[in-house]
């Protein structure tokens, strides 16, 4: 009768367990291709179309072309003129302001709503459809939409008319001292409905039996939110206030359409000031140097912004 080997022997004795010539089990090498190499058409396509032009676009921020015909190198010199010309410093200061206004002011509502509209409003699917609907319109045709409302007579002025508020009519595009605020507030209108659902979707994550069990345990509203929903949701934190960091510093579509960067400069932006420096006044290097500075400011607020906002678990 033939005795059957165990596996534990044949293991042993077979030829994929065999020692090498070391004494030691031979080890399998795999190419790794196989497992990255269907990204590599969209990785080269990148490459390619976003930061190659794009590097090739930066250099012409160190020329003075006009756009046509030759150019010389000018160095630093664009980069200097920023920072020696009074327009271009208050263009950065009302891109930072409107940057972080909109950053705070988008993600504070966007978080209330978020609140209100989670788990027992009975009307949230309508409501929650209505404060996303301003998002999926064109920021330029949301603009226009603004623009006729604040016009001095225009339905806002009307409306103030109308409940005994007259003296509070007045062209609020044409005053410096309302015309940023007036863009940031149709920033935040557009883009809170946004914010709402990036943080819907993180408190769905947060177990309800955590938040009664804490409520049994005596902890108020603010207890609940900052010690369990806020730690919660870190993920759905970092990620709204990434974009809307971004899409602040970057702003260009409203301040154009509202106000055109006025009135005397007060709302021109450096997305603004690239567009007519290159565009309208034909100094093309001049205007690549000022996206590139734009570029690196966007990189290095979003890269402390992502520090700041990390999950520390």
């Amino acid at each position: 009768m033939t005795a059957i080997q165990s596996p534990a022997v044949a293991g042993k004795d077979s030829p994929a367990a065999s020692p090498g010539r070391a004494g030691t089990p031979q080890k399998t090498y795999r190419l790794g291709f196989g497992r990255w190499w269907w990204a590599l058409p969209a990785v080269v396509l990148m490459l390619a179309l976003i930061y190659a032009t794009t590097a090739s676009g930066a250099f012409y921020a160190f020329t003075d072309w006009t756009g046509i015909g030759s150019y010389k190198m000018v160095g630093l010199a664009n980069f200097k003129r920023i920072f020696q010309t009074p327009e271009l410093t208050g263009s950065l200061v009302n891109t930072l302001v409107l940057a972080f206004g909109f950053l705070i002011l988008t993600n504070i509502l966007g978080v209330l709503f978020a609140l209100a509209l989670n788990r027992t409003l009975k009307s949230r699917f309508a409501l929650r459809t209505l404060l996303f609907m301003p998002v999926v319109i064109a920021p330029i045709a949301v603009s226009y939409m603004w623009k006729f409302i604040f016009a001095f007579n225009g339905p806002l002025n009307q409306t103030l008319a109308a409940v005994g508020l007259g003296s509070w009519k007045q062209d609020w595009l044409a005053d410096p001292k309302l015309a940023l605020v007036a863009v940031l507030m149709v920033m935040v209108w557009q883009s809170v409905g946004f914010t709402m659902v990036i943080y819907l979707a993180g408190l769905a994550t947060v177990p309800v039996e955590l938040e009664e069990a804490a409520a049994l345990d005596g902890a108020g509203v603010f207890r609940r939110f900052f010690s369990i929903t806020l730690p919660m949701i870190q993920p759905s934190v970092a990620i709204a206030t990434t974009l809307t960091l971004i899409q602040g510093l970057r702003v260009f579509d409203q301040v154009l359409a509202l106000t055109g960067g006025g009135p005397s400069g007060a709302t021109q932006t450096l997305g603004t000031e690239v567009y007519q420096q290159t565009f309208v006044f034909g100094r093309y290097g001049f205007g690549t140097a000022l996206a590139l500075m734009l570029s690196v400011i966007i990189l290095i607020f979003t890269v402390f912004q992502q520090y700041v906002t990390r999950d520390r678990a």
